[in-house]
């Protein structure tokens, strides 16, 4: 049985491409399953067009390439005709309407295509659920999972210490550790701009202190 379903979605089957705009319609063979995202990859890839801005129609129904955070999959049959359009860029701010529509899902923040399940599921669960902004999307998906993982650690870490009354003190540590560990390398011979960290307290030249201010005095130079 595993057997005939596996032969079912590796069959081929011929579908016509009808191109909107002046590049004339073609035929393309594929697997009669496949996933939407690879399907627009294979057009956008043997078309030339940009995969960002392609559009995909079968039978009357926009395809996504994702639904509930899982990715979609289409059947075809041998002779389906699928509408290719490319999405055109949206105009410079100064020349658009002040009044724009708020629905348009195409404007919104999108996940590339080579996004994992499981951060495509997480993402519809913050923008369909709990209804994140997309600004604030853009800068969750921003940051490297080393940083995910120093920022958890750091709330668990706060939530110890307000538990023992210590929570003063955690901060304050925080504080300083975030001082020192952006304090950046110097190269050998390097002299830091606060004389503390130098050898024998040296100064950069032409620092101005209290102690020149007071010689310059003593030797009349004011």
């Amino acid at each position: 049985m595993g057997e005939i379903e596996g032969e079912e979605e590796k069959k081929m089957v011929e579908i016509y491409l009808k191109i909107i705009g002046p590049s004339p319609p073609c035929h393309l063979n594929v697997a009669s399953s496949i996933k939407v995202h690879e399907l627009r990859k294979m057009i956008a890839g043997n078309r030339h067009m940009p995969i960002e801005n392609l559009r995909l129609v079968l039978r009357g129904n926009a395809l996504h390439d994702s639904e509930n955070g899982d990715d979609v999959a289409v059947q075809l049959n041998n002779g389906d005709s699928l509408i290719v359009a490319v999405k055109p860029k949206p105009p410079p701010k100064h020349f658009r309407d002040e009044f724009e529509d708020d629905d348009d899902d195409e404007l919104r923040f999108q996940l590339p295509p080579s996004t994992s399940k499981w951060k495509r599921k997480l993402f519809y669960i913050l923008r369909e659920k709990l209804k994140f902004p997309d600004m604030l999307l853009m800068v969750i998906s921003s940051i490297s999972p080393k940083v995910w993982i120093i920022i958890m650690t750091w709330f668990i870490l706060a939530s110890i210490a307000r538990r023992y009354e210590v929570a003063p003190l955690f901060l304050l540590a925080t504080g300083f550790g975030f001082i020192f560990c952006n304090l950046g390398h110097r190269r050998q011979g390097e002299l830091s701009a606060y004389s503390v960290f130098n050898e024998d307290f040296q100064e950069l030249p032409g620092t101005l202190n209290a102690e020149h201010i007071d010689r310059d005095i003593r030797a009349g130079r004011f």
